[in-house]
């Protein structure tokens, strides 16, 4: 499995026919494809990934794109993905509040 979710970008009006309740990771991007958002529907989000893309959309005016993957280790996959994007950018996504990480150094793909 890759480190850095490679899937492609799809417009956020896509959400409602794409996204189900599943659990799983996501990111939200705006229209230059730079990351604003890193976030995860767990087993407390009311209709999985579907409900959360959607209320975070509603909130990030910006995020203009989504991408998901689905899996049940949603929450190791979410510090995954966080470590990367501060391993490669050296600071957390616009819209996620700072977190304390280990520290990751992934080769570039």
């Amino acid at each position: 499995m890759a480190t850095r979710l490679t899937k492609p970008w799809r417009p956020v009006d896509e959400i409602e026919g794409v996204l189900k309740g599943h659990l799983g990771v996501y990111q939200l991007a705006n229209a230059d494809d730079e990351i604003v958002y890193i976030g995860f529907a767990g087993g407390a989000s009311l209709y999985g990934l579907k409900g959360e893309v959607s209320e975070r959309v509603a909130e990030l005016e910006d995020a203009t794109q989504f991408r998901v993957e689905i899996t049940a280790s949603y929450m190791s996959r979410w510090r995954e993905l966080m470590m990367v994007h501060i391993a490669d950018t050296g600071e957390s996504p616009r819209h996620n509040p700072p977190v304390k990480l280990g520290r990751m150094s992934p080769g570039h793909s």
